[in-house]
C-alpha cells in the first residue's frame, strides 16, 4: 500500500470522524428523562407546577417551591441529564435555608418540549427570569447554575441584575471543556454549543461565588479557579477538598458555604459592586 493511499484512508477516517462528532454530539452532552404530561410530581414541600407556552411553539415546564416569609428565590439552573423529578430534591437545600425555589427542564427533558438549540436555552431562561422578576425584583433573585447548567446561568446572569450568581461545579468554556476530550477535532467548528462562559462572566456585576470540589475529574478545579481570577474583585471560590462532580451535597462543606454564600450580608457587600442598569428585555 503506497504512502498516497495510506494519507487518503487517514484524511478519510478523520473527516468521517469529524462528521460523526457533529451529528452524534447532544447524544453525549444531553441525557434527558422524558415525562408524559399527566405525571405528577411529589415532594416533601409544598410546590407548584408552572407551564410555559413559548412563541415559536414550545413549552417550557418547571417547578416552583414556596415557604413563608421567603428571603428571595434561587433559580437553579440544571444540568445535563434527567429531569426536574429527580433535580427536585435539591429544593431542600434552600427552602430550608429560607428561601423558594425555582428550576425548569430544558427543551426534550421531562414534560418540556419542541426544538432545543444554545440560543433557544438562553431565550427560554431569559423568559422564564422576566416571569419572576415580575413576583420577585430582581435584588430578590439568585442564580444558581450546576455544571452545564453554570454556562447558561452565567449568560442569564449577564443580561440582568440578579442578587448574586452562585456557579457549582463550572467549566471556563465549554469549548475548553470539550477540547480536553476531543482535541484531535476541529471543535471550534464543529461544536453546536459553545457556551463562553469565561466571555459571560466579564459581564456579570452582581457578586459571584463559585463552588467546586478539588477532585472533580470531569470538571476540574482549575476551571472554577480560572472564573473567579477573570473577575476577582466580585467573585470568591469555595473549595471542597475531597469533592468530586457530583457528590457535593454530601459534604457537610457544601452546607456551610451555602449558608454563608445566602445568609451573610457582609460577604454579599464586600463583593457588591456599582454597576450600570441592564435591560431586562435583553434576550
Amino acid at each position: 500500500m503506497s504512502w498516497t493511499t495510506i494519507l487518503c484512508i487517514a484524511v478519510g477516517v478523520y473527516v468521517l470522524l469529524c462528521i460523526v462528532f457533529y451529528f452524534v454530539q447532544e447524544l453525549f452532552m444531553f441525557h434527558p428523562e422524558k415525562l408524559p404530561k399527566h405525571f405528577r410530581y411529589k415532594y416533601p414541600f409544598p410546590h407548584e407546577e408552572i407551564n410555559f407556552d413559548m412563541e415559536d411553539g414550545g413549552n417550557i415546564n418547571g417547578i416552583h417551591f414556596k415557604v413563608p416569609n421567603s428571603k428571595g428565590v434561587v433559580f437553579y439552573v440544571k444540568g445535563n441529564s434527567r429531569s426536574i423529578k429527580g433535580w427536585g430534591k435539591f429544593a431542600k437545600d434552600f427552602v430550608g435555608k429560607g428561601y423558594d425555589f425555582f428550576m425548569i427542564d430544558y427543551r426534550g427533558f421531562g414534560k418540556s418540549r419542541g426544538k432545543r438549540n444554545e440560543q433557544i436555552i438562553y431565550n427560554d431562561l431569559q423568559h422564564v427570569y422576566k416571569w419572576l422578576a415580575k413576583k420577585y425584583t430582581e435584588r430578590k433573585i439568585i442564580i444558581y447554575g450546576r455544571s452545564i447548567g453554570s454556562g447558561f446561568a452565567t449568560r442569564i446572569a449577564s443580561w440582568n441584575n440578579p442578587r448574586m450568581l452562585i456557579l457549582d461545579s463550572p467549566y471556563y468554556s465549554f469549548i475548553h471543556q470539550i477540547n480536553r476530550y476531543a482535541f484531535i477535532l476541529p471543535v471550534r467548528w464543529l461544536l453546536r454549543y459553545h457556551i463562553r462562559t469565561d466571555l459571560f462572566i466579564r459581564k456579570v456585576s452582581c457578586p459571584i461565588f463559585i463552588i467546586h470540589g478539588r477532585k472533580d475529574r470531569l470538571i476540574p478545579y482549575r476551571s472554577g479557579e480560572r472564573l473567579q481570577e477573570a473577575m476577582p474583585s466580585n467573585s470568591k471560590i469555595f473549595p471542597i477538598d475531597e469533592g468530586g462532580h457530583n457528590n457535593l451535597p454530601s459534604f457537610p462543606e457544601y452546607h456551610d458555604y451555602l449558608y454563608e454564600i445566602l445568609n451573610n450580608d457582609e460577604l454579599y457587600k464586600k463583593y457588591l459592586k456599582e454597576h450600570p442598569e441592564k435591560n431586562i428585555n435583553a434576550a
